[in-house]
C-alpha cells in the first residue's frame, strides 16, 4: 500500500512512526523535498509536509484503512503500538458491520483504523 498522508514536519511524523508505530525510514524528509517514504513488511507509506501537499489542495487530516489477515493480527498490532506509547483512539473490538478493529492516530490527526473483516469466518 502506498498512500501520501498529510504531515506538518516529515522528520517529526517519520521518527512518531518508526518510534510509536514499528515503520522504517526508507528515504527521504524535511530536507528531501518534504517527502519520506515508510515501510513496515508489505505496507508502504509516504508521508508529507503541508508545503508538499499545497500543490495539490489536500489538508487532511486522512484515515489510512490497514486490512490485516486476522483477529490475531489486530489484537497483536494493538498490544504493539500500545506498548509503544502510540495514540489509541480506540480499542479492538467486534463491530456489527462485520469488521474486528481499532483507530490509532499520528502526531498530525491523522487516524489509522486497523481492522479484520471477519464476515467471511464460519
Amino acid at each position: 500500500m502506498t498512500f501520501p498522508g498529510r504531515s506538518l514536519r516529515v522528520d517529526q511524523a517519520a521518527a512518531y512512526y518508526v518510534r510509536n508505530l514499528g515503520f522504517i525510514l526508507d528515504w527521504g524528509g524535511e530536507e528531501g523535498g518534504g517527502i519520506a517514504g515508510i515501510s513496515r513488511g508489505n505496507c508502504r507509506l509516504f508521508l508529507t509536509n503541508s508545503g508538499f501537499r499545497e500543490g495539490y489542495g489536500n489538508t487532511g487530516p486522512v484515515v489510512i484503512w490497514l486490512n490485516l489477515n486476522s483477529i490475531e493480527e489486530v489484537n497483536e498490532l494493538h498490544r504493539l503500538w500500545h506498548d509503544r506509547k502510540a495514540k489509541i483512539v480506540s480499542p479492538p473490538e467486534p463491530k456489527p458491520w462485520k469488521l474486528h478493529e481499532f483507530t490509532a492516530a499520528d502526531l498530525d490527526g491523522n487516524l489509522l483504523r486497523v481492522f479484520y473483516d471477519f464476515s467471511g469466518d464460519v
